[in-house]
């Protein structure tokens, strides 16, 4: 085992900060993600029993034959993380390999990975049971960061790959020293083959810094999500991102100035109007009908399909004003004649509107 001592990436939070009211030590919330992740453990549980993990294999495809060579595994002691890396000298090893890791691990309430679900998580265990033995990860909280990442950057970001994330979103980029991860099963190879670990040092930086880059990023997007209207977020489209999330979670009453906010920011009308969409759908959700109005109205008058159905649906079904919800009826469909109107749209939006304006003719005449 390699053992390394690394100063916190996280701040302690004073005992007289009022913002938490978890355990964890963080200078930022983690009840938004937890809430998120559906595992109340995240934010209940103390940092110490916080493991950070990333493991070095000899294959990608995983299976049976496939090894757990390199296990980092980073805790949180006191002011530092220490960071341990567990290396298979010899396949033959592999049992006191994996009680290492496991004595480790011991104090673990919440594993944190980055892809670790599908691939660092089920590979481990897949080597505990190779021997007969109970996972010993298996029933503790896991808070996978690739998930929660593509929630949040899909949207601006092509690349949600922890080393995309670790240049774009922490503006740490790696030294020289780092490899592509494709190369690591080969390069461990040829070290059983000849016995010489020098060209290892590598993957052990690979490994390193995926597992410190895992804390730096859980502690940038606890910050993001624990008050976003004031965490200064530089990107219009990282904030829609975070605004869909509360309102996903049901947290409406933060999601709507944070809605509003990003409709100001907004460049590209796209993106503006799909804010206004999801507002106004919320004010809905919510009986607010004279806000949704106000929504649906300057919609409608950018040509959005959808406001002029809710402007028609609302006068058909609840102010009972057939005549006004034909109006936007007729008006849908000849945004849908126009020129300019996608095919795409005119099949998926035709057949309703259609629908609806005979429905409205024979409620008129009735």
């Amino acid at each position: 085992m390699v053992e390394a001592s690394y100063p916190s990436p996280f701040e302690p939070r004073s005992q007289t900060d009022c913002r938490t009211n978890d355990t964890t030590g963080m200078s930022a919330s983690l009840e938004v993600i937890a809430a998120w992740a559906g595992d109340a453990r995240i934010q209940t549980s103390s940092l110490p029993a916080f493991a950070f993990l990333d493991i070095e294999t000899t294959g990608l495809a995983g299976g049976t034959g496939t090894y757990a060579f390199l296990v980092g595994i980073a805790r949180y002691e006191g002011d530092h993380f220490n960071l341990a890396q567990f290396f298979l000298r010899d396949p033959g090893e592999e049992p006191a390999h994996l009680l290492a890791v496991e004595e480790f691990l011991a104090p673990c309430e919440v594993l944190v990975t980055f892809n670790g679900k599908a691939f660092d998580a089920p590979l481990l265990a897949t080597r505990f049971l190779t021997h007969g033995w109970r996972f010993p990860l298996a029933n503790v909280a896991h808070l996978d960061l690739l998930h929660l990442a593509r929630r949040l950057w899909r949207d601006r970001l092509p690349n949600r790959a922890l080393g995309s994330l670790e240049v774009e979103i922490l503006g740490l980029p790696r030294t020289s020293d780092d490899i592509p991860g494709w190369l690591i099963p080969e390069m461990y190879f040829d070290y059983i083959h000849t016995g010489d670990a020098r060209p290892l040092v590598n993957v052990f930086y690979h490994n390193a810094v995926d597992v410190i880059s895992m804390v730096s990023l859980l502690d940038h997007i606890a910050h993001l999500l624990d008050d976003p209207i004031h965490a200064q977020i530089e990107h219009s489209l990282d904030l829609l991102a975070i605004t869909r999330l509360y309102d996903e979670l049901g947290r409406w009453e933060e999601a709507i100035p944070l809605y509003r906010l990003a409709i100001q920011r907004l460049e590209e009308d796209a993106h503006r109007q799909e804010a206004v969409r999801r507002l106004s759908l919320l004010y809905k959700r919510r009986g607010e009908w004279e806000s949704a109005l106000a929504l649906w109205k300057q919609a409608a008058e950018a040509q959005q399909l959808y406001a002029c159905e809710e402007l028609a649906k609302y006068h058909e079904h609840y102010t009972r004003q057939p005549h006004e919800a034909l109006h936007w009826t007729l008006t849908a469909l000849e945004l849908l004649n126009t020129p300019a109107c996608p095919r795409s749209e005119r099949l998926a939006w035709q057949p309703e509107f259609q629908h609806r304006l005979e429905r409205l003719k024979r409620k008129i005449t009735g």
